[in-house]
């Protein structure tokens, strides 16, 4: 297991759910390739309503149920793992998007202690 303390870089970046990468979506792209590439961890966020760039708002009312709500995905990560992942990001993002970039202090970065899947 890698180890984050200190401080390090909070990544954020934000897209529609629709968006797509080679037929799949991109949200669950991403998070496959970060995995794959040795990211400490990330986390995607399905939002309930937003609007963007081009202000249109997406919500997901009953009364006007949108199929482009807005997704979050959240990665802590040291710099070099940073610096790969904008390449990443210029790959992968083909449709609007925004990338936010802030350093933030690790207090506590661990997994559990059997870490095995299924194991509470």
């Amino acid at each position: 297991m890698r180890v984050l303390d200190g401080e390090q870089t909070l990544v954020r970046i934000f897209f529609g759910e629709s968006e797509k990468w080679h037929h799949q979506p991109l949200a669950r792209a991403l998070l496959e390739r970060l995995h794959k590439e040795g990211f400490a961890g990330a986390t995607v966020m399905r939002g309930v309503a937003g609007f963007g760039a081009n202000s249109v708002i997406h919500t997901a009312s009953i009364i006007d149920l949108s199929g482009d709500l807005p997704v979050l995905i959240e990665v802590v990560d040291d710099d070099e793992h940073v610096q790969k992942l904008t390449a990443i990001l210029d790959e992968m993002l083909t449709g609007g998007a925004l990338v936010t970039l802030e350093k933030v202090r690790v207090l506590r970065y661990a997994g559990t202690a059997d870490n095995r899947p299924g194991r509470p």
